[in-house]
């Protein structure tokens, strides 16, 4: 939609074009007695037969363009624009042929024929412009073009036989001299007030059509500044007449404008628009097509494009470094894409900031980074840059819905030199080097040729996990938790296994990482909570003491918006009293406390106990343990293996039971395998014991089986150390 503003120079002109003609009234306002007979009578002639030509080719343009464009439009309006104009052609022709065998030399006069082509055209143009405005455009056939054109020749052929040879009804009205009749003033007023109600009608069509709407404004103002100045001067030797004839050409010129602007320039405009969108349609899908979405960084496709164009011209000393998320797949699962793909582009934007200029980064369909370096000097160079990009990642925390994670990443380097194989080869090194890593506490490895058959391994078992749920090859096993107040086993923790149909027991160590990568630990976590509900209540029913269970919440589980919800509805579907419940979150779990707090809060408003496993390996503040409602902490196996043997271990481990015991929080220590540990324990007043000293984890018929044979192995150790003087059983 076009608007009323100048803003272009085309505009700026367009309106000089206007408005310049106007000027021409300066000579008749201030000139005319000087320039009268300004033309001789010949000069005058000929003035006037120019005059009459450029009308005629002026029409005639407008109907031989309308023609040729309604082959391509088919529209009415525009079609009858064309007849219009070629019938003004036909009568300024006959006009010509009229006034120039009328005039003598000596006397310029006009016949009464001449007077009404002339009034019968200002009337077409007057009328014509007011069923144009008014009249709706429609499409039409093809063969109304040769019935439009046909009818109106006859129509005009008719109507110029009965003006040269008119009936005799007629004869008083249309032959009457050489000067206007009252009729034909009429007439010419009439054609006058028309041509102002188009004009009215065409300024209120301004902000829909500006130019078009302007030019034919312009062309109706100059024909009636034609008509009055004919009106007023007669003489054919005075300056206003020559104006008059002027401004009827600058009139049908802006019809021309008009037409051309319509039927040429605004399609010719309209053309050069839509080549202009589909060359930014084709960049756009071009760069759709080698760029991620997300994070607008070149994808796998322009990669391997740009590594194989490289490798063909110079196959020197290359690199690739491949980088992931560890959990990824996890927080995807329990938050969804949209939140994880704010993670990714946190990420790409802090990969962006530390790569060179000579480092180009991609992303995979894998929501895996790779960084192709296309020349290094040393693998010093290479470990500098993965230093700088981990210590990038861990400045801040990337702040994804309400927690607050480190950015752990995997990174696998993988060198090319010359005749090293492919790109596809390449790139298959760094991504296995990188998956490798995840394995080892730097999580950075260069590529070997020993890591491809490990990879195959891992990946075929990670198929087999996803059918592994389905297949019910998942189980729990129960690891008493002793009261070290009393002796008796008052919570068990649960710890989910896998019967794999032909690898045997698969190790936790081995398939829970795998399950997390794969997210597949959000499945996984419900089974076991929901399990170890349903066998606590089990216990309950069968008649053994009403115990605790604790059972571990999973990264991806806590990333859950409706992790409270599940719960709570876990513990309603199997009927488990909420205090029999303990969820225990690892301290590596680096979060944003208030938003955690909150969470655990409504956890705890279920009746649940909250504990904290594996305390003291993590590097978080300890100020969340003033700010979380827990109840418990567990110390990892990996201080109580070393207490006997490494005092600072000893003085960890004493600390964290004074700490608790300040802040009256129980306590469980794990990895109680021998008497000496168990010793140190007792006299630091610890809460729980957990090992296999006690027990080992067992099968849900084990425990119930051997229940009263734990109790007295329970009693027979501690009675050894004079824990206590009595125990009953």
């Amino acid at each position: 939609m076009e608007r009323f503003h100048f803003n272009s120079d085309i505009e700026k002109k367009e309106i000089v074009y206007i408005f310049m003609p106007l000027l021409l009234l300066l000579p008749i306002l201030f000139y005319s007695e000087h320039l009268y007979d300004v033309f001789k009578d010949e000069q005058y002639i000929y003035f006037h037969l120019a005059i009459q030509i450029i009308i005629i080719v002026f029409a005639m343009a407008i109907a031989i363009q309308t023609w040729l464009v309604f082959s391509h439009l088919k529209l009415e309006r525009m079609l009858n624009i064309g007849v219009f104009f070629f019938i003004i052609a036909l009568f300024e022709w006959v006009n010509i042929i009229e006034v120039h065998s009328f005039v003598s030399v000596n006397t310029i006069q006009t016949s009464y024929l001449a007077m009404w082509l002339h009034l019968i055209v200002r009337l077409l143009l007057a009328v014509g412009f007011i069923l144009m405005i008014m009249k709706r455009e429609k499409p039409i056939q093809s063969n109304h073009r040769l019935v439009k054109y046909g009818k109106a020749s006859i129509l005009a052929v008719i109507t110029l036989v009965i003006l040269i040879k008119p009936p005799s009804f007629l004869q008083p009205f249309i032959v009457v001299g050489i000067q206007q009749s009252f009729w034909q003033n009429i007439l010419q007023l009439s054609a006058t007030c028309l041509q102002v109600i188009a004009i009215v009608i065409l300024i209120k069509k301004y902000h829909f059509a500006f130019k078009r709407v302007t030019w034919l404004v312009s062309a109706s103002v100059y024909l009636i500044i034609s008509d009055v100045l004919f009106a007023i001067y007669k003489d054919p030797y005075a300056i206003g007449n020559v104006v008059a004839l002027i401004y009827k050409i600058y009139a049908y010129f802006f019809f021309v404008k008009s037409i051309y602007y319509v039927s040429v320039e605004k399609p010719y405009q309209k053309l050069l628009q839509i080549q202009k969108n589909l060359e930014q349609s084709e960049k756009e899908l071009h760069y759709q097509a080698y760029h991620d979405d997300v994070t607008q960084l070149a994808n796998e496709r322009f990669l391997l494009k740009t590594l194989k164009a490289d490798l063909q011209v110079d196959n020197g000393t290359k690199a690739i470094i491949a980088v992931e998320i560890d959990r990824l797949a996890t927080i995807r699962s329990s938050l969804g894409i949209s939140y994880s793909n704010k993670m990714l582009k946190l990420v790409a934007d802090r990969i962006i900031s530390v790569c060179p200029v000579n480092y180009f980064a991609a992303k995979l369909h894998e929501d895996q980074f790779v960084i192709y370096i296309k020349h290094y000097e040393n693998k010093e160079e290479l470990l500098h840059f993965c230093y700088t990009l981990k210590s990038a990642m861990k400045k801040d925390p990337l702040q994804i819905q309400h927690f607050s994670l480190n950015g752990n990443l995997n990174i696998g380097i993988a060198l090319h030199t010359k005749g090293c194989g492919s790109e596809e080869t390449l790139l298959m090194q760094a991504r296995l080097a990188m998956k490798e890593a995840s394995r080892f506490p730097k999580r950075m490895l260069f590529y070997t040729p020993s890591m491809s058959d490990g990879m195959a391994d891992r990946l075929s078992l990670e198929q087999e996990l996803h059918q592994a749920l389905a297949n019910n090859e998942f189980f729990l096993e129960y690891q008493p938790q002793v009261n070290l107040k009393n002796g008796k086993i008052e919570s068990v923790e649960a710890l989910v296994r896998w019967q794999h149909p032909t690898r045997g027991q698969v190790s936790p160590s081995i398939f829970i990482p795998i399950a997390e990568e794969s997210g597949l630990i959000i499945q996984l976590g419900e089974y076991v909570l929901e399990a170890a509900c349903l066998q606590a209540k089990a216990w309950q029913e069968l008649g053994l003491p009403k115990m605790k269970i604790a059972v571990n919440l999973s990264l991806g589980q806590l990333f859950q918006k409706n992790l409270v919800s599940k719960v709570e509805d876990i513990l309603i579907r199997t009927k488990l009293e909420p205090h029999y419940l303990q969820l225990e979150i690892t301290e590596s779990m680096t979060m944003n406390i208030d938003q955690m707090t909150l969470l655990l809060r409504e956890l705890k408003s279920l009746g649940i106990q909250i504990a904290v496993d594996d305390f003291g390996t993590g590097y978080s503040s300890l100020s969340y343990l003033k700010d979380f409602p827990i109840d418990c902490l567990k110390i990892d196996r990996v201080f109580v293996r070393n207490i006997q043997h490494d005092k600072n271990d000893e003085a960890l481990v004493s600390m964290i039971l004074s700490m608790a015991k300040h802040l009256r929080l129980k306590v469980v220590a794990e990895g109680i395998e021998e008497i000496n540990q168990l010793a140190f324990f007792l006299e630091g007043e610890c809460d729980y014991i957990q090992g296999y000293l006690f027990s080992k984890p067992i099968t849900a018929e084990q425990l119930v089986a051997t229940f009263e044979e734990l109790h007295l192995h329970t009693a027979d150790i501690l009675s050894r150390l004079n824990a206590i003087e009595e125990y009953s059983i």
